[in-house]
């Protein structure tokens, strides 16, 4: 296997692979000049978007600023909406459905070291170089889904459909479809039913 197909299985993979680091470095740099524009330069983000995520839908909207490891590791679905300081880490697939929000400082993270220094530690070759032994697990947030402001979703995680993740909140297992969701760790506090329709809160109309 190639590094990449074994960061992509979520093997343990060499982060200094060229390949990889080609990779990352250009996703790097359109991240950069993407939180270079204002929200006017609608042209200038959107090739920007297209070269960074090839496989988002076009009807997304990321408010910036953003960062993303890969991007094109990324799968994104229409009505996208990605608030202030967007982290994505998506060195295992990255799957978003549609229309879903994410508030202010959410961030996606697929990557994981081990638990022991021992293992964790930089590593040196032959040659003097120095890498390190990492590994991935892929995300999954689901349709029709809110993560609400600083929400941390950790690899290994599916978000069923219809959740709504509580700010602040840390995921760390997976949450069932239409669940209201908070804390650190994230624990399920009951399900969305259609009790919790807008309409019925005649305070708000």
């Amino acid at each position: 296997m190639t590094e990449q197909e074994k960061m992509l299985a979520g093997k343990i993979y060499d982060p200094t692979d060229p390949l990889l680091a080609a990779q990352q470095h250009q996703a790097h740099r359109l991240s950069k000049r993407y939180n270079d524009t204002f929200d006017e330069d609608t042209e200038e983000r959107a090739k920007i978007v297209a070269e960074l995520l090839p496989n988002a839908d076009k009807g997304i909207y990321l408010q910036g600023a953003i960062f993303f490891d890969y991007g094109i590791y990324t799968t994104i679905g229409d009505h996208f909406y990605g608030n202030a300081n967007l982290t994505i880490l998506d060195d295992c697939p990255v799957t978003i459905g549609s229309n879903v929000m994410f508030g202010p400082n959410v961030t996606l993270a697929t990557p994981m070291h081990p638990l022991r220094y021992q293992d964790r530690n930089l590593k040196q070759r032959a040659d003097g170089s120095e890498y390190d032994d990492e590994y991935a697990k892929p995300i999954t947030i689901e349709s029709n889904c809110w993560l609400a402001s600083n929400v941390v979703v950790i690899g290994g995680v599916t978000i069923g459909a219809g959740s709504v993740i509580g700010a602040g909140s840390v995921v760390t297992r997976n949450i069932p479809a239409n669940s209201l969701a908070v804390g650190n760790p994230c624990r399920v506090i009951r399900t969305i039913t259609a009790d919790d329709d807008i309409h019925l809160k005649s305070n708000l109309f």
